[in-house]
């Protein structure tokens, strides 16, 4: 267990909690979740359609759509240009989806990995264009791709982009931009790339009138929100909650076979499932073979493909795992070979790019450091890079674009095309930039925590009030309480690889089980007593259901 910052939020405002009807603890994470006025708190709750906003808000969706409805007017041919990770193949599922429902000619087009990389190429545009494609709308991609939108148009090939992420200092030259982050007056949501996807087909729906199109479509929003940890707020909480209700109540036949397969009980999907279970099986398509295996799984309606589909999915996120495990164990050996500086780099000829992220990410978790894996080609390398809050990935890489073949992402995921010759300077000049940004500063994870309870406290209902404030992910993470001077009773350890803490924990007469995950390694400091932050979970191992807490860190209680 790597031990954390701890910072306790203050409390809210005393004329926020004499003002509304829910116990204290409940109005105090609701504050810290943006929730300031009274009034906000039971749209937030209900998570209903108060919190939607106009699509027509986002830049460029007029042009959008006037340039979707002429194509659908004259029978074009529509080439949905997607991404390989869960969240572009949902947003493809979606536009082919929502087109094809109200006639259109709409094909998927969704690049490899491996072959291809991330973002639009000049060729398959062009070939998209022999084969009698006139319009291309891009999903999850396209807002980096000036050069190729710009030859593409040239040719005569219409783009609309629909995107999410940062885009250069300057947008493409396409029939429309459709990008929140393309325009500082957006509406203040941090959409998935399946978001601002819907928000295209919401618009088009709302202005042929056919707004009861929209609900076959949550279940896919709701995968790719959850995939690409877009925060659980605002529409997007609306969104995630009407999706969850559709996949519980009528799952497609692959979502279906996948939770069948994967031992997910009909009718209880929530977030957390879809993003340890459902999310990384179609990531794992993606990181090893062709993501179009997953966009099928989305769209099949054939009971024996779903079948087939969903155990492959679960082969690949199986032999996903043991890979990343491998490609870890190697890079951290030679990022520890290296030494542990302010920006952490892993490059190897055989890294396995599908991977990359993941390991980069396991990576700036354990040493709380930006990381960059670098799969390393004689002419030409990719990377995946991952960050921590206090420094910006992609605004490093956009300071140093003169030296990149292609970059995109955001501030804490990223990823890039290099030359190799280049790389000895891009990364000279990236850990530089990166000594710079973190002189001085205490670089450790740090725990927002949203309260101060004692344990007896926890009785009385409310872990049931609490999950009123589901579904939780990032933006709107699971209450985070502390609770000082608790009492040790037992403390053994647990796991196959006694890799993980089992607690029994005492404090005012109230006794309650805690584990603390990969944190055997601090045994010894489990002696009584102890200030612990948790959440308070439901454990239901064996078939029993009963509370206890899960500690996110721990230390010695201080004396006084």
């Amino acid at each position: 267990m790597n031990h954390s910052r701890w910072n306790l939020l203050p409390p809210a405002p005393d004329n926020f909690i004499s003002t509304a009807e829910f116990p204290r603890l409940m109005l105090e994470i609701l504050y810290h979740r943006g929730i300031t006025e009274p009034a906000q708190i039971k749209p937030f709750l209900a998570g209903d359609r108060r919190l939607v906003t106009d699509p027509f808000r986002l830049p460029d969706m007029q042009q959008a759509v006037a340039r979707v409805y002429r194509a659908l007017l004259s029978g074009e041919t529509i080439a949905v240009y997607g991404d390989f990770d869960a969240d572009g193949v949902t947003a493809t599922a979606l536009l082919v989806q929502g087109l094809t429902a109200l006639g259109g000619k709409a094909i998927p087009y969704i690049p490899h990995r491996q072959s291809e990389g991330h973002g639009l190429t000049t060729f398959v545009l062009e070939e998209l264009r022999q084969k009698g494609v006139s319009l291309v709308i891009t999903v999850d991609c396209g807002i980096t791709s000036n050069a190729e939108v710009s030859k593409a148009r040239r040719k005569g090939l219409d783009i609309v982009i629909t995107d999410h992420h940062t885009p250069l200092f300057e947008v493409p030259p396409a029939i429309a931009n459709v990008d929140p982050k393309v325009n500082k007056d957006s509406p203040g949501i941090e959409l998935a790339g399946v978001g601002v996807a819907f928000k295209l087909m919401q618009a088009l729906f709302q202005s042929l009138g056919k707004e009861e199109l929209l609900e076959p479509l949550t279940d896919l929003v709701t995968i790719g929100t959850i995939a690409d940890m877009s925060p659980l707020v605002s529409e997007n909480r609306y969104l995630v909650k009407e999706g969850l209700k559709l996949i519980n109540a009528r799952p497609r036949p692959g979502l279906k076979e996948l939770m069948a397969q994967s031992g997910i009980d009909p009718g209880k999907v929530d977030a957390d499932k879809i993003g340890w279970v459902i999310a990384p099986c179609l990531n794992s398509i993606g990181r090893l073979a062709h993501a179009s295996a997953g966009y099928d799984l989305l769209l099949t309606d054939v009971p024996q493909e779903a079948r087939r589909l969903a155990q492959w999915a679960l082969e690949k996120n199986a032999e996903r795992q043991q890979l990343t495990v491998e490609t870890y164990a190697r890079a951290r050996e030679q990022v520890l070979a290296e030494g542990i500086t302010d920006l952490l780099f892993a490059s190897d000829e055989n890294y396995p790019i599908g991977v990359a992220g993941l390991v980069a990410s396991r990576l700036a978790e354990e040493f709380y450091r930006p990381a960059i894996v670098i799969r390393k080609g004689s002419k030409v390398s990719n990377a995946s890079c991952r960050s921590i809050p206090e420094f910006n990935m992609i605004e490093a890489l956009k300071l140093n674009s003169a030296l990149l073949e292609q970059f995109g992402g955001h501030s804490q995921a990223a990823g890039f095309t290099v030359q190799t010759s280049n790389l000895f300077q891009l990364q000279r000049q990236l850990a530089q930039l990166a000594a710079s940004q973190l002189k001085g500063l205490d670089l450790r994870p740090h725990l927002d925590i949203d309260a101060q309870v004692k344990l007896p406290e926890l009785g009385g209902g409310i872990f049931t009030t609490l999950q009123m404030l589901a579904p939780f992910g990032r933006g709107n993470p699971s209450p985070v309480l502390l609770s000082r001077k608790v009492e040790v009773v037992d403390c053994r350890t647990m796991g196959n690889g006694g890799n993980h803490l089992r607690m029994t924990l005492k404090q005012g007469g109230t006794v309650w089980d805690g584990v603390a995950f990969r944190a055997a390694d601090c045994r010894s400091e489990a002696n009584s007593p102890i200030d612990i932050v948790y959440n308070l979970e439901e454990d239901n191992w064996g078939g029993n259901h009963r509370l206890r807490l899960n500690l996110l860190d721990f230390m010695p209680a201080a004396t006084g």
